[in-house]
């Protein structure tokens, strides 16, 4: 004889989320064991009671979910109640929605099954959007407050400025312009690593190269002595050079700006067993570091270190770039003080070739 399969009881019990299915006559004909603890139910003795009984989630009204949704009644074409925001007994925040079965189209409802789940995880999202937006409207504040002035005083006093004044303040606006500029595609990346449509074009890449034209760029922009080691012989990375050079850019100035003393940039050779070898680029300075219980925090939204201030999303960039590349990134302090910021680059497979 065949072992029968799991009952509906046990499938439920899987599920992530909690679930409750009443019947035609609006009794309850299953709930899991998670829904049964988030409403403080017994479980299966609810079984047969009716499901405004069981199902005791309240708005900030005081009104339950059954008498504000009537899943029963309503419009024949209704097949679902979308998610809502509810309250458990306790006050905890959850989200539940519904679905409503129909023997024949039009007919009257003979099941509803009801999901309930955390509210937690949109809290925190919901506070990450408001913290995102208030990043950027205090960032965007500043060059475009910047732009607009210089620019109304350019019409205003066009003839009474001479030509060294003019070019001071088309180069602040200069400047000010692609600071908005980097700022909005941090915004962008943000939004495509979070929503997973971070889109990459990876090809082999000589990292040493890529590095060393990064390490000049950002020499060229500032005071700070920056020192660059690079092994001989570097194997080729596979990487999306674009998102390569903005992860190492973002690193270099990171240290520049957060940093103290020498910048040293050093790339390496990573040795992998049982796949091609990749390299590290590492990025240290000689300023007071990082305390270790900070450092969990350095690739989360809006850290910001020192006193220079800054949107807070360049690292967490860094970590969402070099993660879908399929390498690591970390942070430690070095043995004479000063952060130590380091991410390894797969290399390139051998199918490739």
């Amino acid at each position: 004889m065949a072992e029968s399969g799991p009952s509906a009881q046990d499938l439920a019990d899987v599920l992530p989320d909690g679930v409750v299915v009443a019947g035609v006559d609006g009794t309850v004909r299953l709930i899991s064991s998670l829904a049964a603890r988030m409403l403080g139910r017994a479980g299966e003795d609810d079984v047969g009671r009716p499901l405004a009984e069981v199902l005791r989630l309240q708005d900030q009204d005081a009104q339950d979910w059954t008498s504000v949704n009537t899943p029963y009644a309503g419009l024949r074409t209704r097949t679902a109640v979308p998610e809502q925001s509810w309250l458990l007994p306790d006050g905890t925040e959850v989200l539940v929605a519904a679905k409503l079965h129909r023997e024949e189209r039009l007919g009257p409802v003979t099941r509803v099954a009801i999901t309930i789940r955390s509210g937690r995880g949109r809290a925190q999202l919901d506070r990450e959007r408001s913290d995102l937006v208030a990043t950027v409207a205090h960032e965007l504040r500043s060059p475009l407050t910047g732009v607009k002035g210089f620019v109304q005083a350019l019409l205003n006093r066009w003839d009474k400025l001479n030509d060294e004044q003019k070019k001071l303040m088309l180069t602040t606006v200069a400047a000010d312009s692609d600071r908005l500029s980097r700022l909005i595609a941090e915004v962008l990346d943000v939004a495509r690593i979070d929503t997973g449509r971070l889109q990459l074009y990876p090809r082999p890449s000589e990292a040493g190269v890529l590095v060393s034209r990064i390490v000049a760029s950002v020499s060229a922009g500032t005071s700070r002595e920056i020192s660059l080691v690079a092994d001989d012989d570097l194997p080729q990375v596979h990487v999306d050079p674009d998102k390569f050079t903005q992860v190492a850019t973002n690193l270099v100035e990171n240290a520049v700006r957060h940093g103290d003393g020498l910048v040293t940039v050093r790339v390496e050779r990573e040795a992998h067993p049982d796949a091609p070898d990749g390299v590290r680029v590492t990025v240290s300075d000689e300023g007071e570091g990082i305390p270790p219980e900070l450092r969990r925090r350095v690739f989360t939204k809006f850290w910001t270190g020192g006193t220079t201030g800054g949107s807070g999303l360049g690292l967490y960039i860094v970590n969402g770039l070099v993660r879908a590349h399929g390498g690591t990134v970390s942070v430690d302090n070095g043995p004479d003080g000063g952060a130590v910021l380091s991410c390894t680059w797969p290399g390139v497979p051998d199918d490739i070739f």
